[in-house]
Formats: structure tokens, sequence, C-alpha cells
């Protein structure tokens, strides 16, 4: 019993059992590379290389615009750990195969992309410029909650990462005759952060630095590229040099403000309320080292829901408990012989929180509903041995006499009637994939349940009957009981007189049976209502980012109008999370359900023919909503509820068969959101080098390459150095 209380205690509390699939991500970015280029220099050998990986069950990959996604989704059976070694290994093999101009190598991430954060915050200031929040955000907020056990990633949306940068005046160039590799070979060559050696005296030992690295926008602006006519030329002579972002093409808000926001995403397997608590502890400290001119906000907290199901099915069980220990006096009509049985339930569910913590299950929804399943099962044995101990009593036994002799009479026959019960539940342990797991630790605790059950009622009910049960269990007056009982009778006589017509009820209620289950909709796990939901955009695909974050802000407004929402925040731009510029991500906080009046799934009805109507919608971009649920067996951020991929070699075949499968969907009219991940519309500038003419000019392709670059890819040049941090020149 205190072993049981002590492990309740200690349990960890989660919504569903740990079902996860091992996931890792493994992010590339490469600034300023079309889709084309990322997916023959990156994607490409990483997929050759991380493919050879064992257990692995399914990769798939994203190739955008500056960066490659490949995500890992392995066997149940492979331990985390060892796959991220794995990976490692991959990776350290396929270095020599990646371009050798990237700005960073590649990373990976254990973490699930399908599953929402578990929290967000997010950072604002009236004052300060988001470039300077973010980097505030990154050194004092970031690296310490990714350091938190069960923290699968920290990802910054609206990565405003501050650089500086330096804006060419094409015109001032040609008018000195420079180049962009003279500029690029300039700043470059004025940064550099390397040994420089020491001497070693008779007696002393000194180490040699150097101002190597200009770190200011003045610097820059004086730092010499060339001389002309025995003059220096300053970069400030032909750019413009800014402290800004280093990348242009990101943003987030927090309702309708800029803002970085911090999404905490677990590790698949990790319990989510244990490290929403880990952050939720630690966050109080980390906030009180920024400047009070920033604020920091938790916008959402998957946990809430989470806890108040559970606390939910916790009433539910207290209610059934309740509910077996008035039912079981109602037929026994006597205080002691109700107490006997009655002692049995808490026995046995505090035993199995004890059993579940050696088993390293959780308190969740499936494992409380198991339990509260057992509250009818397990008073049933003590019952059965109650009346045997009973009947004995009135044979003229003494009490002890009675229990001992009831007992050994009873006890095989319970032994058999409990196996028979865990019988029914061996299937379930024998389920493999995520409906196995998922209904494992149903079985293992029910089963538990019932066979403690069956241990107190062989021990401590025939003790505590020989003690109390004194009496008979009989009554002399006649009451609605017995009146119910003897109008039973009379229907079971007029029944077993009509055993045909009985049986051909039977029959019927069989085939009505099977032909509802034909009927009756089906799916693998009923849609949640989390209080949060999650929104796709997407835009044209040669949309703009000032027209994208326009578009995406006047969405966003018309979703906060929604009596039923509380707030959201949103980000754009192509990061890990998001593959495309033309396409964002939101997160929507309904209201507590006691303060609105629908489920999220109205909600999301509601909101979506306000979105799509011409009127009253965002006209250029579109809205995918979906709930968040506690439970997600894919590896990506779905638009919908239901996803089909095709696979082909050829390119121009898979886009023609898309569009066609694509229009035949549209006109189901069962269907909607019907919409293809397939990204072949934008608009694209192609140069073609003329070879001959570009040798006979003295031009390479490569310096043709690396001018385009410099120009239109926010090519980053140089790297600044501090004790904190590292910081871009682009």
């Amino acid at each position: 019993m205190v072993s049981g209380i002590l492990a309740y205690r200690m349990l960890p509390v989660a919504a569903l059992p740990q079902v996860d699939y091992p996931i890792i991500q493994v992010f590339t970015f490469y600034p300023g590379a079309s889709p084309d280029v990322v997916t023959r220099a990156i994607t490409a050998p990483l997929e050759r290389s991380l493919g050879q990986i064992p257990g692995l069950k399914q990769m798939s990959s994203t190739s955008s615009g500056g960066a490659s996604v490949v995500t890992l989704q392995f066997s149940l059976e492979v331990d985390l750990g060892v796959a991220e070694q794995e990976v490692q290994a991959a990776l350290n093999a396929a270095d020599n195969l990646l371009p050798n101009d990237l700005p960073a190598p590649p990373v990976y991430r254990k973490v699930n992309p399908a599953d929402a954060p578990i929290l967000t915050l997010a950072v604002t200031s009236k004052t300060l410029p988001l470039p300077q929040v973010y980097d505030l955000v990154d050194t004092r907020i970031a690296q310490r909650l990714a350091q938190l056990p069960g923290v699968g990633m920290v990802s910054l949306g609206g990565g405003q990462r501050p650089a500086i940068r330096v804006q060419v005046n094409p015109a001032a160039l040609a008018a000195h005759e420079l180049s962009l590799e003279d500029v690029r070979g300039a700043i470059a060559a004025a940064n550099v952060n390397q040994p420089k050696g020491s001497f070693d005296g008779p007696y002393r030992f000194t180490m040699l630095d150097a101002n190597d690295q200009i770190r200011s926008v003045e610097e820059y602006r004086a730092l010499i590229v060339a001389w002309r006519n025995g003059a220096p030329l300053r970069l400030g002579d032909v750019a413009t040099i800014t402290e800004g972002a280093e990348n242009r093409f990101l943003a987030a808000w927090a309702n309708e403000l800029p803002a970085v926001l911090v999404n905490v995403q677990r590790q698949p397997g990790a319990n989510v309320i244990e490290v929403a608590d880990r952050v939720r502890g630690l966050l109080p400290r980390l906030v009180s080292t920024m400047p009070a001119a920033t604020e920091v906000t938790v916008l959402t907290d998957r946990t809430g829901s989470i806890r108040a199901s559970v606390r939910d099915v916790q009433k539910e069980l207290m209610f059934a408990v309740a509910l077996v220990v008035m039912v079981t006096f109602l037929f026994l009509r006597n205080a002691s012989a109700t107490l006997i049985p009655s002692v049995v339930v808490p026995l046995s569910l505090v035993g199995t929180f004890g059993a579940m913590y050696l088993l390293g299950f959780s308190i969740n929804n499936l494992s409380l509903m198991a339990l509260t399943i057992a509250t009818g099962f397990v008073v049933d044995d003590a019952i059965v041995m109650l009346e045997n101990i009973a009947r004995h009593r009135e044979m003229g036994k003494p009490p002890l006499q009675a229990a001992l002799d009831g007992a050994r009479e009873i006890g095989f026959t319970l032994v058999s009637l409990t196996i028979s019960l865990i019988a029914v539940l061996i299937p379930l342990l024998f389920m493999g994939d995520v409906v196995g797991r998922l209904f494992h630790e149903f079985a293992v605790t029910l089963a538990v349940a019932i066979f403690i059950s069956l241990l107190v009622s062989l021990t401590l009910t025939p003790m505590m009957a020989g003690r109390m049960l004194k009496g008979e269990l009989q009554h002399e007056r006649e009451d609605f009981l017995t009146r119910v009982i003897a109008r039973y009778t009379v229907w079971l006589d007029w029944v077993l007189d009509r055993q045909r017509a009985t049986l051909l009820v039977m029959l019927a209620t069989l085939v009505l049976t099977a032909g509802l289950y034909v009927v009756v909709p089906k799916g693998f796990f009923p849609p949640q209502d989390s209080g949060v939901l999650q929104v796709v955009t997407e835009a044209p695909q040669d949309i703009s980012f000032v027209a994208m974050a326009e578009r995406q802000q006047a969405l966003a407004e018309k979703i906060l109008e929604d009596p039923a929402v509380a707030s959201l925040s949103s980000f754009i731009g192509v990061d890990g999370t998001n593959t495309t510029l033309n396409s964002g991500r939101m997160l929507v906080n309904l209201k507590p359900h006691e303060e609105r009046a629908d489920r999220a799934q109205a909600i999301i009805e509601r909101l979506r023919a306000k979105l799509s109507d011409p009127v009253t919608g965002v006209p250029g971009i579109r809205a995918y909503l979906q709930p968040v649920q506690e439970l997600s067996i894919e590896d990506r951020v779905s638009r919908t509820q239901y996803q089909m991929t095709l696979t082909s070699p050829d390119m121009e075949e898979l886009a023609l068969w898309t569009a066609r499968l694509l229009e035949r969907l549209q006109q189901e009219p069962a269907l909607s959101d019907v919409a293809s991940d397939l990204q072949n519309q934008g608009l694209q500038a192609y140069v073609e080098i003329h070879r001959d003419q570009a040798a006979r000019l003295g031009v390479s392709v490569a310096q043709i390459a690396n001018a385009l670059y410099s120009a239109f890819g926010q090519r980053q040049i140089a790297t600044l150095f501090t004790q904190a941090n590292q910081y871009r020149v682009v």
C-alpha cells in the first residue's frame, strides 16, 4: 500500500503512452542556392550516405531554396541514442562529397517535425531592434533550454540573427573598375581569425595576437579595398554598410507584433509534461537575465490540455470506484459485507501503481482507462469469495472455519476466472508497431490490477470475512430488489418458453451488429481538442517576401477576430520547419473549454468558411487548419488530415500525374483542402553563359557564378568571432 502511494507520486503524467518512432532530422543550409543545386549538391549525397543506416524505416527529404532537410524515421525497436551515433557517422562519411563553401556543416536534431512545439515563447521589444533581441534570446535563453533533458530542439522563429550587411553599388564598382570578387576578397582578407604563434625568451613566454578582425560598421566603411590614382578607395565609397539581419527573408509575429519565437520541441519518447515543467522551472531565472526592454510571454503550452484530460479521467476513476461500492452495498445491503469486497478496489489500484512505476509506465489516459475498467472486475472475485463464505456461515460454522472452508472451496475457481480474464488481454500484448505499443500499457495495467485483486481476494477477503462477517447475508423484509428479482424470474420463464424466437432475435442482433460495424466510421485515433490549432499557409509560388508577410499578417488578423481564439504565433521564411518562401506556419491558441462554446473541429470549420470566402477572407493566400494531436505517427508537417505520396524517377512525369490526381480529388464532394506540395510554378531567371565569348574576354564560368552569388545570394563572406557568439558578414 505504502509503496503504491509513493509510486503514484513519482509516476510521470502524459496524454498517452510513449509510442513515438525514433526520428532524426538533418538540416543543411546553403544560402542563395536554388532547389536544383541543393538537391544535387547536398540532398543526394546525404541520402546516399544516410540511406545505409541499419534500422532505417523511412527517409524523406525536402530541397528548397537555400535549405536541405532530410528526415529519418527508424523502426520502433531502434534506440534513439544508437541511431544518433549512426547518423553522425554517416554525416562524417558524406562530408567530402558536400560543397566546400557551405557556411556550416550539416546538423541533426532528435525531433519529429510533425510534432507541434510543447511550448512557444514570444520575445518582443518596443525599443530594441529584432536582430539584437534575437541575439539576446539565442545566447541567454535558447542555448540553456536546449541543454535540458528531453528537449529535442529549440528553434527560433523569425530568425533575425545579427549580421553586418554590405550592399554594393554596381555603378560605383564599374566607375572604379572593381568587381564583386575584388570587394569580397578585400573583406575576407581583412577578417581572419587564425593563430599567430608565440615566442619563448630566456625568462618569459609570450603569445602573439593582432587586430586581424574588424567588428564595427565604421571599421568596415573605412576598409581600403583598392588604390586608385595614389588614393585609397574605401568600402564605404562603393557600398552601404549597415547592421541588420543575416537572412532578410525570415519574420515572425506574436499576435500582430514582430517577435522572436522560441519553439521548444521534445525528443521522441520524452514525457511532454516533464519537459515542460523543466522549461517552466528554468524560465524565470533565464528571463531575469534579459534586459528590461524585452518582454517574454508564454504563447502556447500544450501541457494544459494534457493535464486537464488526465484530471478528467482521474475524476471518472473516482466516480467508478464510488459507483462500484454503492452498487455492491445496494445488493448486499450490509455495511460490513460491503466493506470487505470494497477494500479490494483501492488495494488493487494502489498496488497497480507500484507495478506501473517498476515497468516504466506513466499516468495517462489509456492507463487510467484500464484502471477505470478494472474497478468493475476487481470486486468480482471478492464478492464470489464473500458469498461462498456466507454460505458456510449459514451452515452453522464458526466465522474463521467458514472463511477457511469457503476460501479452500472456491479458490481454484477464482484462479481460473482470473486467468480467463487476463487471457483476453494477451493478443494486445503481441500486437506490433504503434498500435501494439499504444495498447501494451493498457493491457498490462489492466492485467496487473486483476491479478492483484485475485491475491487480495484469496488472502485479505477471507481474513476480513472471518473477523467481520458475524451475521447472515439474508434479509427478512421484501423490498424493491426482491420484487425486481421476482419480475426477472417471470420474464426468464417467458423467454425459455419461446426458445426459437429468442434464437432468431439473437441471430438478428448479430447480423445487425455486423452491418453497423461496416457502416460506423473508422479511424486510427479519434480527433482530440487540445486547445491548439496548427495552420499551414500557402501563397502563389512567385510571391515576394514582402507580399507574403503582408498576407500572412492579414490572415492572422482575421483569425484573431474569432471569439474562440486567445492568441497565435506566426512565422514565414525558409528554416528547418518551413521549407518554401511562399508558405508559413501558425499556432493558434484557443480559449479554455469553459470560455468557448464550440469544440476545435467546429471552430476549424467556421474559420475555414470565413477564410475561403472571397469577401471575408484574404485573397492570394490559403490556410489549412488542423487541431494539434497528442499522438502523431507522421514524420512531416502536413497541411491536411490525410496524405498520399506519389513517387517517380522522372520529374516531368511526376508533375503530370500530380496535377491529374489533384484535379480528380478536388471533384470529390467529401474532400476539402485538397492540395499538393509540388513546387514547380515559381519564377526563375536562367542565365545562359556563352563560354567561348567569356573565354575570349578572359572571364571564367567560376567568376560569373561567384559574381551572381555575391550579388543575389546573401553570400556569407566573413565571420566575426566573439566570446559569446559568431556573426556573419553578408
